[in-house]
């Protein structure tokens, strides 16, 4: 039997991977085509994505892809959430689209919610509260962008835009769409009122189709340009996170999930949305995933610190990759000293590691010096973290929580799965590394008729790669630490 092939154009908030996916017999064979950089541009003080570029990137992937294989079964594209592009019946782009870590929702984000209230937002979308949302991003749009409202067709999130360059078709796919916080997943519709309180036209809300469905067949154009045919274009799950959810190769019910990399996604798989006062007053979120399935998750900052720190250290003529990093946080005293990754000082570039000394000296505790130190810091309080995540989820869905998986970039670190371990008390399931393109190949393979279900697709992960198991340890002193964590908040 000829396999099946299989393109993810898989694109992080650092670097993004054209991935061939090779499915044959139940077993599914991965060949990195092409790597790259993603990041923001910064332009006249603001924080822009390049998203032309990134364009041209994932042509160039896939180009070599097409000289590898002879026919391409299905692409698609998946990213982070919560940004936006805006184009018209005549133009292709409206505008450069902004970085969610620009600053721009600083001011918005707190006047939309003395507008709408945050019970209605958390009503109709359950879910999480971060500036970052694509609904407060859209709010300062119509106060300082009205010009481009009035000439658009309609915003599509990154990775729709993506597909709407491949084919020319503007859709939404629902797992990006419920991210943006304006998007209600018990009616699996826009939300009217908050679009109404936006001041928004309904019509830029393009249609959201369901994840796995075809959005179109790639461009002629494009097919030529690239060196290969025609091939079809599905909307896998077009956010990041679904995807690595769909790429957890996970059995039975009481198992949570961590998509580990820049952000970290600590969740659970539900059926249906948890919207109710105890998740509103842990700000939890609930995404939804494929095969209707809802991803109840906290997003909570990742790796994204622990990469700042290696970007000052290069400024600082230290440069060192994540393998030196863990090396030395493995030498590294331990549970010296914590953050909170989750302080809103930790979400913007720039200083981390003066950031991170500030917060441990006004919370007496040593400051981290050496690199090593450094690191471990940030992996530690990673998992501490992670830890107070999966026992509000247990105490929120009232069943324990018995396995972590974790997948993602995040995955490879053995140091952090250990530190999660520990912390949480849990076994842990570490890999497959590469999940989010994993998952975007695997529901490629469900929409073009290979496999048939989100089972089938868990069941041919475990069957394809290796995963590695950790059990907890030392749990009287990361019980401190967690007790020391906590007194954060106090």
């Amino acid at each position: 039997m000829e396999p099946k092939n299989f393109a993810a154009c898989d694109l992080g908030a650092e670097t993004g991977r054209v991935i061939l996916g090779k499915l044959s017999n139940a077993k599914l064979e991965l060949e990195e085509a092409h790597r790259f950089v993603t990041g923001p541009t910064h332009l006249f003080g603001t924080l822009r994505w390049d998203i032309l570029r990134l364009f041209d990137e994932i042509k160039i992937g896939l180009c070599k892809v097409s000289h590898s294989t002879p026919k391409l079964d299905g692409i698609s594209v998946d990213t982070w959430g919560v940004d936006y592009a805006w184009s018209s019946a005549t133009e292709p782009l409206l505008g450069i689209p902004f970085h969610y870590r620009d600053n721009r929702t600083d001011a918005t984000y707190s006047q939309f919610l003395e507008i709408a209230g945050s019970d209605l937002i958390f009503a109709e979308t359950g879910i999480q509260f971060m500036s970052i949302n694509t609904l407060y991003q859209l709010y300062d749009d119509v106060l300082q962008r009205p010009a481009i409202l009035e000439l658009a067709k309609h915003f599509l999130p990154i990775a729709d835009y993506l597909h709407f360059l491949l084919t020319g078709e503007a859709v939404a796919e629902v797992s990006s769409s419920s991210t943006t916080q304006i998007y209600n997943p018990t009616r699996q519709a826009w939300s009217k009122p908050l679009i109404e309180k936006l001041g928004c036209p309904i019509h830029l809300f393009p249609e959201v189709v369901k994840s796995g469905m075809k959005v179109g067949d790639l461009l002629p154009t494009l097919a030529e340009e690239i060196g290969g045919a025609v091939a079809p274009v599905f909307a896998t799950c077009s956010h990041d996170t679904g995807a690595a959810v769909a790429g957890v190769p996970a059995q039975g019910k009481n198992w949570a999930f961590i998509s580990s990399g820049t952000w970290s996604l600590v969740g659970i798989e539900t059926e249906t949305p948890i919207i109710n006062a105890e998740s509103l007053a842990a700000n939890f979120t609930n995404e939804l995933g494929f095969g209707g399935s809802v991803h109840f998750l906290k997003n909570v900052v990742g790796l994204w610190i622990l990469q700042e720190v290696r970007r000052d250290l290069e400024r600082r003529s230290e440069s060192l990759d994540y393998a030196d990093l863990n090396a030395m946080a493995v030498k590294a005293p331990p549970l010296r000293s914590l953050i909170d990754p989750n302080h809103p000082e930790f979400l913007k570039p720039g200083q981390m590691i003066d950031k991170i000394r500030k917060f441990c000296a006004s919370t007496h505790q040593p400051e981290p010096e050496t690199p090593g130190e450094l690191a471990r810091c940030v992996l530690e309080s990673l998992a501490v973290s992670y830890a107070v995540q999966i026992t509000t989820l247990e105490r929120i869905v009232g069943r324990p929580i018995n396995v972590v998986h974790i997948v993602g970039g995040g995955s490879r670190s053995t140091l952090l799965n250990q530190f999660t371990a520990d912390a949480t008390g849990k076994q842990v399931v570490a890999g497959p590394a590469e999940g989010t393109a994993i998952g975007n190949l695997l529901i490629q393979a469900v929409a073009a008729g290979e496999l048939e279900s989100l089972a089938d697709i868990r069941s041919t992960i475990r069957n394809s790669f290796p995963i590695s198991t950790l059990n907890p340890g030392q749990r009287e002193q990361w019980l401190e630490a967690l007790t020391r964590y906590t007194n954060f908040h106090l």
